[in-house]
């Protein structure tokens, strides 16, 4: 399935109103991770980046990338949409970094390109995983690794379409998860945890650690509504793996 065009058109579509809407949270702090804006000294998922080569796969307005070449880190913005690129340039500060317009599952760079490959949802959530994780481990160097942070199976599981919010009741068949329909023909895409083990060490990578980031009770969710309220506080809503390339 090539999600490509339908997900570029999608999201430059969407792109000023998303930003509007979602820039505020985001952009608030650096290094917040999710839907939950969980601060990533608590997670310690990235590490310092100082000196690193590091791309960010689905960069957005780049609000993650310009915090990252802030401290250091030799960053490269890459997003399918335009939209959201042109966003990127108008909020970069004055740590510059490169912004290339591309997708997930067909890196434009070398091999052995970059010490960190990551992404919070973005690419690997809007590309087939199976064809994106091995172009992220192409263009890893040897010890370099690949972070990113997507939805839990969990909560798209108990996500009810009709009522527009996730429950506490089983919506979907578990098995079942592969892509979401997210309107207009956009695709994004939903595996089971066997999968995301599958196709990580398919690709020659090392699963050092999967943090499923836990918000405390009255933290709001900035995208989704929940019943009941703490909904993530009880069952994970997003997996954040954190892999390395031998």
């Amino acid at each position: 399935m090539d999600s490509i065009p339908a997900n570029r058109r999608f999201w430059n579509q969407i792109s000023s109103a998303y930003q509007h809407a979602h820039d505020p949270q985001i952009g608030a702090a650096p290094r917040l991770w999710g839907t939950y804006a969980i601060p990533d000294e608590h997670l310690h998922a990235l590490g310092d980046v100082t000196g690193k080569r590091v791309l960010e796969l689905g960069c957005g307005a780049g609000q993650w990338s310009r915090a990252l070449a802030a401290e250091g880190a030799t960053v490269v913005g890459l997003d399918l949409s335009e939209a959201q690129l042109a966003a990127a340039a108008r909020a970069m500060g004055t740590a510059r970094y490169p912004l290339v317009q591309g997708a997930a599952e067909h890196l434009p760079f070398a091999a052995d390109s970059f010490d960190l490959v990551f992404c919070d949802y973005g690419g690997l959530s809007w590309a087939p995983p199976h064809l994106a994780v091995p172009q992220a481990a192409r263009v890893l160097r040897r010890g370099g690794r690949l972070v990113f942070n997507v939805a839990s199976p969990w909560f798209e599981a108990c996500y009810d379409e009709a009522a527009g919010r996730v429950t506490t009741t089983l919506q979907q068949d578990y098995f079942g998860l592969d892509t979401v329909d997210e309107d207009q023909g956009a695709v994004s895409y939903q595996l089971t945890y066997g999968e995301w083990v599958r196709i990580l060490r398919g690709a020659g990578l090392v699963i050092d650690d999967l943090i499923e980031p836990r918000p405390e009770p009255a933290t709001a969710n900035g995208y989704n509504r929940t019943d009941p309220p703490d909904w993530a506080h009880r069952w994970p809503a997003e997996l954040l793996w954190v892999t390395h390339k031998p």
